[in-house]
């Protein structure tokens, strides 16, 4: 399945890459302005990719049309999964990774990261890459497939650098279930940056000054 992307540059001959995924319903234009302001100086030229999911039916939203990485198939998010969703999701941001590759930048310059939905797959994917990544920054999201994580995560990444941010008041993914995800990514030897701001389902500055700086330090 082929994703339409935007691109954005910081420059002429980019040395990293970050690779955004937006939230439900939302397309690749969602996270373009907040990108705008993150501060990378020091990284160097930095290419943006914003795919945007395909439309599909969304069973939680009364099976409306929307762009979605996966259905959504009941509020707890967990309990029951659509993992056939997950996984094409998975093998079509995979495409874009090794088309990034194939521009020259390496795995280790890589950084996926998303929003909600979008921090989902991020993990999803992240997790399991074959080759070492810069990092994996996930907003406001949690962890798919958890019982699965083990199992199919990848040598290369197994100490990757995670940066987990969630809304105290999240009414879409309660917090409970993002510190769950928290626990099971360090309980499994993951390094997890984790950061909680009074907010809802939604981005603070203070909380794009913080993934700016950990961004400068993954791909430093």
């Amino acid at each position: 399945m082929s994703l339409e992307v935007l691109e954005a540059q910081t420059g002429d001959n980019p040395v990293a890459t970050i690779l955004i995924m937006h939230g439900l319903g939302a397309d690749g234009r969602d996270f373009l302005p907040i990108a705008e302001q993150l501060d990378l100086s020091g990284v160097g030229p930095v290419r943006f990719l914003f795919p945007s999911a395909p439309i599909m039916p969304v069973t939680i939203n009364g099976g409306y049309e929307m762009p979605a990485w996966y259905d959504i198939l009941g509020a707890d998010l967990v309990s029951r999964q659509d993992e056939a969703g997950l996984r094409q999701s998975q093998a079509s941001i995979e495409a874009l990774i090794a088309h990034e590759k194939s521009r020259g930048i390496p795995a280790h310059r890589i950084v996926v990261a998303g929003f909600s939905q979008g921090c989902a797959m991020a993990l999803m994917i992240g997790l399991r890459h074959s080759e070492r990544l810069a990092g994996i920054a996930g907003l406001s999201g949690y962890l798919p497939l958890a019982d699965k994580t083990a199992a199919e995560r990848s040598d290369a990444n197994r100490d990757v650098p995670i940066f987990l941010a969630h809304g105290t008041r999240d009414g879409v993914v309660a917090l409970p279930r993002a510190t769950a995800t928290r626990d099971a990514l360090s309980a499994q030897g993951y390094p997890v940056e984790w950061h909680e701001y009074l907010m809802e389902h939604s981005v603070c500055p203070q909380e794009i000054a913080d993934l700016a700086r950990w961004l400068r330090r993954v791909l430093a």
